[in-house]
């Protein structure tokens, strides 16, 4: 089982923790700033598959919107997944690259973690639900504990009927949250009843508030131990393989 998600807790003592947020596991770019948990600044949009060109100046547009400047970051957190393949490699490298560059340690945050912290609230299991493409999805189980939730399913990748054996096998009150659930909620219902949340995205915003709690445990990694969630290997690699074992 995964840690809980703890919310996050001020008083940090003296000068006010600066954390920047970078989120692009999905189609969506998202950059938040937060100063001692609170958040200062935030910039989502989502342009397809441009997160390339988008994040520079997203970064540069939160840190002059906070009046901040990129030397007096703390820690650089980041969705490490699991997502889509080309917009989690532009998170990634561009969120290690500035950290090593300012000498920070890092945060990586699960896409499924920045999906069930927002219904920490619910009195149900929460279970986000990530369009994997290809007719898979991306799933964990999250359940409420005081401040946060608490993993009790691990990431995991497979088809919508895999997700719903899964919840059969479990036989209790869900939440469904995340593009793949707003995708595949007509099929997910014909096998299992449930109630979903319509439209949410992983966030930059639940990043910081996360990582805030954590860093104050000094809960982070340095930029070069950072992993990704994968789960399966990339689009390119998976047509390679196949190619090769054609006959």
């Amino acid at each position: 089982m995964g840690g809980a998600l703890g919310a996050p807790r001020g008083g940090d003592g003296g000068v006010a923790m600066l954390i920047l947020g970078i989120e692009t596991a999905t189609d969506q770019v998202g950059v938040a700033l937060s100063a001692g948990g609170a958040v200062v600044a935030s910039f989502e949009v989502a342009r397809g598959r441009r997160h390339a060109e988008t994040l520079a100046p997203a970064i540069e547009f939160v840190c002059r919107q906070a009046e901040v400047r990129l030397d007096e970051l703390a820690v650089v957190a980041v969705d490490v997944g699991p997502g889509l393949f080309t917009g989690m490699r532009v998170g990634l490298a561009t969120a290690t690259s500035l950290a090593q560059a300012l000498r920070i340690p890092m945060i990586g945050r699960s896409s499924l973690d920045l999906l069930a912290f927002p219904c920490r609230h619910a009195d149900r299991v929460v279970v986000p639900v990530i369009d994997a493409r290809k007719g898979e999805v991306f799933w964990a189980m999250y359940r409420q504990v005081p401040g946060g939730v608490q993993r009790v399913v691990e990431p995991t990748v497979g088809s919508v009927d895999d997700l719903v054996a899964d919840l059969l096998a479990r036989s209790e009150e869900v939440l469904l949250v995340g593009d793949g659930a707003d995708r595949y909620l007509e099929e997910i219902q014909q096998g299992y009843r449930c109630e979903s949340i319509d439209g949410a995205r992983p966030s930059a915003v639940p990043l910081v508030q996360l990582a805030h709690a954590q860093a104050l445990r000094e809960d982070w990694v340095n930029p070069r131990e950072i992993e990704p969630i994968y789960l399966r290997p990339p689009d390119a690699q998976i047509s390679w393989v196949t190619r090769r074992e054609r006959p």
